[in-house]
């Protein structure tokens, strides 16, 4: 099975059902018998597969502003414009008026990132069949300029909620493409680790969730063990953590890393990455206020080709131990699914 990034196109897949349920229902799950050469393919399909559905909902509507002039009033008159045609010996009113379109942001996320994908080489022809014909429903819908689009202000309500996890899929092929010098033109990168990162984050976190509910799995943010009164509070970062799991009295802060190379070498010897262990470390001390030893920490890599993979613990003298552990991704999924349960 083909791999990016060391990790087998089906389970990049399988982590994208955990990170959205919505790929638990419809027709998703008939993807998982598929075989994927490229990753670009597999969102292709994801993304007919979506839309097709989407389609038998509708498109999503919403609102917007139109200035025409017209024969008839329809909206609000606006007397400026229509003294205007007047003069112009036009005799039509000039309106403002709201009307209900499928030409609004999510639909256009939607119709640039088909379009995209129709360009990309490593797309299959069968693949962009599927897409050029839902392409056909989206004719009163306008491309934008992908540079343009504003990830971070996406709000998703009741009649809009069915687009969320298509948009992140939009957003995950989108957000790797760079302008080139000649205008209107775009290249792509390799999904960087940021991006995959994030997808890896969101599966472990759902993992737990759904199979270890007793571990109440959340992300949640930790408060500094400080003095309040006498110290400057505002300027200190926010400690979030990646996954929070709990059994009764014990605590375990999992902070997840996906990167090309999970150890530095420093000195003539591979070591943990220095930042990573000050922040789990951070996470472990500040939340164990009455030093209890009893919150520990973990650091959870997504394994790379490397000879040495982080793969052991430090145990400190208040007995919070931080764990090294790697999960190899490179293999079946049940047999993830067994690393999983056997870190926790």
């Amino acid at each position: 099975m083909t791999t990016d990034k060391g990790i087998f196109i089906r389970n990049i897949y399988y982590m994208l059902t955990y990170a959205f349920q919505e790929f638990k229902q419809n027709n998703y799950e008939e993807i998982a018998g598929e075989e994927f050469d490229e990753i670009h393919d597999l969102f292709a399909e994801i993304l007919a597969r979506g839309i097709s559905y989407q389609l038998k909902q509708g498109l999503h509507k919403e609102y917007i502003s139109c200035h025409e002039s017209l024969s008839t009033l329809k909206g609000k008159l606006n007397m400026n414009g229509t003294i205007n045609n007047l003069m112009q010996k036009c005799q039509k009113i000039d309106c403002e008026y709201d009307e209900l379109s499928e030409n609004n942001k999510f639909n256009q996320i939607l119709k640039t990132t088909i379009q995209f994908l129709l360009m990309h080489p490593k797309v299959k022809k069968s693949k962009k069949a599927s897409l050029k014909r839902l392409l056909l429903f989206f004719s009163n819908v306008e491309v934008l300029d992908i540079a343009t689009i504003k990830w971070t202000t996406m709000r998703f309500d009741r009649s809009s909620k069915t687009y969320q996890m298509l948009l992140y899929i939009c957003y995950f092929i989108l957000d790797e493409i760079l302008m080139t010098t000649e205008k209107g033109a775009y290249k792509m990168q390799n999904f960087s680790d940021e991006r995959m990162c994030r997808l890896y984050e969101k599966f472990v976190l759902e993992y737990y969730k759904k199979h270890h509910p007793d571990l109440k799995a959340k992300a949640t943010q930790i408060d500094w063990s400080i003095n309040r009164k006498e110290s400057t509070n505002n300027i200190l970062p926010i400690m979030q953590t990646d996954i929070m799991l709990t059994l009764k009295e014990r605590t375990l802060i999992i902070d997840t890393k996906y990167y090309s190379k999970s150890m530095q070498y420093q000195f003539g010897k591979k070591s943990i990455h220095s930042n990573n262990l000050y922040q789990i470390y951070s996470y472990v001390m500040n939340h164990d206020v009455d030093h209890t030893g009893k919150v520990d920490g973990m650091l959870l890599y997504a394994k790379t080709e490397e000879d040495i993979t982080p793969d052991g613990q430090t145990k400190f003298n208040d007995g919070n131990v931080i764990y090294y552990r790697s999960l190899d991704l490179n293999q079946d999924f049940k047999n993830i699914k067994k690393q999983l349960d056997g870190f926790v």
